[in-house]
């Protein structure tokens, strides 16, 4: 009965989660209530504040499980997030690595996109959310200082710089890949992106 309960509790969390996203998609941060995403849950307020104590809480939720998820990012004590393998490749530094790291990314980026962009919309209105986006943005970044600083390449200046060139180009093209005409295929892109990582990294 203690494991029923507790699946349950879950799943209704889950379509909280869900929910959220999907109205903060389609009306935006500002316009989503407390109110909406419970009915659209299947739920209550009651319910909803008896899982996140506000609409703020619950688009941190979105950052820090479902992006981390879909990232493999997992705990990490020095940076809040770390994705190990984003810190063996650039570690690697080998044009393969850094090529299949990226195209394995870009599978994600229909299941990341969204969330990210909301997170931006949020951030813009609510000031508790104002660093949300960065701050997983900066410990991408220091994933890959960390693998430079591991394969000892570049000089520990250069570092965090290169981290933030390689995080703006690839956040940059998985926010508008499908919306703006390159005249790339998908290959061609993830080509593009590779070399230019391979050029900042190894």
């Amino acid at each position: 009965m203690a494991n029923l309960r507790q699946a349950q509790k879950q799943m209704t969390r889950r379509l909280l989660l869900e929910s959220g996203l999907e109205l903060f998609t389609t009306k935006g941060y500002a316009a989503t209530k407390v109110d909406d995403i419970a009915t659209a849950a299947g739920t209550t307020r009651v319910t909803f504040y008896a899982y996140f104590p506000s609409r703020s809480d619950l688009m941190r939720a979105l950052i820090d499980e479902q992006l981390n998820e879909a990232l493999q990012r997992v705990r990490s004590p020095e940076h809040g997030s770390t994705a190990q393998d984003l810190v063996a490749t650039v570690a690697a530094g080998t044009p393969e690595a850094i090529s299949a790291w990226l195209r394995r990314t870009a599978d994600s980026w229909p299941e990341i996109r969204p969330i990210i962009r909301v997170g931006r919309d949020a951030a813009a209105v609510d000031p508790e959310l104002r660093d949300l986006v960065e701050r997983w943005l900066e410990e991408a970044i220091s994933d890959i200082e960390d693998g430079l600083t591991r394969s000892g390449r570049l000089a520990p200046h250069q570092r965090r710089f290169r981290g933030v060139l390689a995080m703006a180009e690839l956040d940059y093209v998985a926010q508008h890949w499908g919306g703006t005409d390159w005249k790339l295929t998908r290959d061609q892109l993830l080509d593009e992106l590779s070399a230019s990582w391979v050029r900042l990294l190894a």
